[in-house]
């Protein structure tokens, strides 16, 4: 029910007005999304880096259904890729590239061949594309045009996610030498037959994932905000001799902070994922949409900078 409901909400524009009017919610969106613009990404991308922070930029946008949508936000990225090491800012600041935003869901051949014109640009700026996972009906196509592309762009970093009941098979198959893969939980409503349903499910395979990528001979990007699970990544990098740059976390542009800067103080790599564009309220919605729960998450990160 309440899923509905967040999703009704998503598709109201009268709904939107009185959002992005809402103080609070003026307040939420300059928590967690850097703001619309390229300007704006740079400006965050900027602060992160001179913090001694790496970061991974998201332009927002999943619902790309004609090939002018997927075109734009192709030169969205070219742009900010040359933005980026114009300033200075790669090889730290990377991008993260959802394929349906290029068009895979009506022509994986489109998709494709934007993802590849990402990954040149990025290549030439000196730094590096993570191909976003979205829910499970895409990950085969993803995994095959991530395959493809690292034909030539052997850097391209992958995602996986652990509520996927495949995903300790997924991480076996990439945990090669030198693939970069993040690892999340898992944020879409996925039925039981292909997901893991309760949490502790979903946190038993997080850390045999974990486990996984940290004895392969890949790069692990181990994106979570969970302390216990944090706090077992850091144990685990040591059972397995992986030094601090041997690995990183991964965690939300303004969740948690403080832990970003104790991880980074103790001398791992920590790299902030950094949403913008104007499509920041569908962002959020979709975000909460997906799982419910969510809602407690976010309610929590405004009150807490911890």
């Amino acid at each position: 029910m309440l899923r509905s409901v967040i999703l009704a909400a998503s598709r109201s524009a009268r709904v939107e007005r009185l959002v992005e009017t809402a103080p609070f919610t003026r307040g939420a969106v300059r928590r967690f999304v850097a703001g619309t613009t390229t300007d704006d990404a740079l400006r965050v991308s900027g602060e992160l880096t001179a913090d001694g922070m790496a970061v991974s930029l998201d332009h927002l946008g999943e619902d790309t259904v004609t090939p002018e949508q997927a075109g734009a936000v192709r030169a969205e990225y070219v742009t900010l890729l040359g933005a980026l090491a114009a300033a200075g800012y790669t090889p730290a600041a990377e991008v993260s590239v959802k394929l349906s935003a290029l068009g895979q869901r009506f022509d994986e051949q489109v998709a494709y061949d934007h993802a590849r014109a990402i990954c040149a640009a990025a290549a030439e700026a000196g730094t590096t594309v993570t191909l976003d996972m979205e829910d499970h009906t895409t990950t085969d196509s993803t995994l095959d045009i991530l395959a493809k592309l690292r034909g030539d762009f052997p850097g391209t970093g992958a995602v996986l996610q652990a509520y996927l009941r495949r995903t300790e098979a997924d991480c076996r198959d990439l945990a090669t030498a030198g693939s970069r893969v993040r690892l999340c939980k898992g944020a879409y409503k996925e039925p039981e037959s292909v997901a893991y349903q309760s949490g502790l499910e979903v946190d038993r395979s997080y850390v045999r994932c974990m486990n996984v990528l940290l004895a392969g001979g890949g790069y692990p990007m181990l994106a979570t905000h969970d302390p216990r699970l944090i706090a077992i990544a850091e144990d685990r990098a040591h059972w397995f001799d992986r030094g601090a740059g041997e690995f990183e976390f991964q965690l939300l542009y303004g969740v948690r902070p403080e832990e970003q800067a104790r991880l980074r103080d103790e001398g791992y790599t920590v790299r902030v994922y950094v949403p913008y564009g104007d499509d920041w309220y569908g962002y959020l919605m979709r975000r909460l949409a997906e799982r419910p729960a969510n809602l407690a998450f976010f309610a929590r990160a405004l009150t807490s900078r911890r």
